[in-house]
C-alpha cells in the first residue's frame, strides 16, 4: 500500500525525480538531498510503513542484504573508511519522515559528521530489571 501524502512513496515510485542508484521490485536507494557525508544513501520501500513497527517481515529481512550491497559498492567506489548504517523510529529517535528508511552514510575518518552519543551506566539492579523486561 503507498499513501498518497508520503514525500518518500512518491520518491520510491518514481513520481518525484530523484538520484536514484539502485532499485528492484520493493525498494529504491536515492541519494540522500540533505547528505551528512558524500554518497549518503536512503533505502526506500516502495510501499509505505511508518516505522520498523509496520513493516512485513519479508521485506524487512531483504534491508540488511541491500544496505549491505549499498555500503561495499560505496566502500569501493568512494575509499570511505567506514559506513553508517542506521534507522530512526519515533520523533524521540530523531525520525523526521514517517516513511521508514534506512541511511547509508560513508563515512571517513575524522569527517565529524555524526557526532558520538554520551554513554550511561546503570546499577546491576537496574541492569537486572532491564534485563528482565527485555527478555523473550
Amino acid at each position: 500500500m503507498k499513501d498518497e501524502k508520503c514525500i518518500f512513496c512518491k520518491l520510491a515510485n518514481g513520481e518525484i525525480p530523484t538520484n536514484s542508484i539502485y532499485e528492484d521490485d520493493d525498494f529504491k536507494v536515492i541519494l540522500d538531498a540533505s547528505p551528512a557525508t558524500k554518497g549518503h544513501a536512503l533505502i526506500l520501500p516502495k510501499e509505505h510503513y511508518a516505522n520498523i513497527f509496520e513493516i512485513d517481515e519479508k521485506v524487512a529481512g531483504k534491508i540488511l542484504p541491500l544496505a549491505k550491497k549499498v555500503a561495499t559498492k560505496m566502500t569501493k567506489e568512494l575509499g570511505c573508511d567506514g559506513v553508517n548504517i542506521l534507522q530512526n523510529n519515533g520523533e524521540a529517535a530523531g525520525q523526521t519522515v514517517f516513511h521508514l528508511h534506512v541511511h547509508v552514510i560513508p563515512r571517513w575518518a575524522g569527517d565529524g559528521a555524526i557526532q558520538d552519543w554520551e554513554h550511561k551506566s546503570f546499577t546491576e539492579a537496574e541492569t537486572a530489571e532491564i534485563v528482565k523486561k527485555l527478555s523473550m
